[in-house]
């Protein structure tokens, strides 16, 4: 697990972009991820989200899936292709497994219900950073998806 005080470590991740069209998560979630890494940068749209994650090459990119305007799977499939070493955590307010299912096939490292933010974004984030795919717990019928689906 990612301990909370390696903001000081040389080790420690550096930067996280967060993507979000929507002013108030967005900066609740920063505040949470503040404690992970030592830069937050927020960006609103997907042009300045692939330009951001070429540019300072972070480890993680958080992105509500909403951002994606619809076109989730295609968003997922072109960060990827862009930036395949970043690990990816979409938010969502969607609980069925097929959503988590779908997005993690398009190439997605993780899935946390936006109910559950203050309790699962750190897990997730230490799991992914930790070479990990993670799904929040509430995600119904999530025993359904197994290895295979988490690639």
């Amino acid at each position: 697990m990612l301990k909370r005080d390696r903001r000081m470590s040389a080790t420690a991740p550096r930067c996280v972009l967060l993507a979000d069209r929507h002013h108030g998560l967005s900066e609740g979630v920063r505040g949470l991820l503040e404690s992970a890494f030592d830069t937050v940068f927020i960006v609103a749209d997907e042009t300045s989200l692939f330009e951001g994650a070429l540019r300072l090459q972070p480890r993680l990119v958080v992105a509500d899936l909403a951002f994606t305007l619809g076109d989730a799977l295609g968003f997922v499939r072109r960060l990827h292709a862009r930036a395949p070493q970043v690990k990816l955590l979409l938010l969502t307010v969607h609980d069925q497994s097929s959503v988590a299912r779908a997005v993690i096939a398009a190439g997605a490292d993780g899935v946390v219900l936006k109910r559950a933010i203050a309790t699962d974004l750190l897990d997730g984030v230490d799991r992914l950073l930790a070479g990990e795919n993670y799904l929040s717990p509430g995600l119904s019928d999530h025993h359904d998806i197994d290895d295979r689906d988490l690639h």
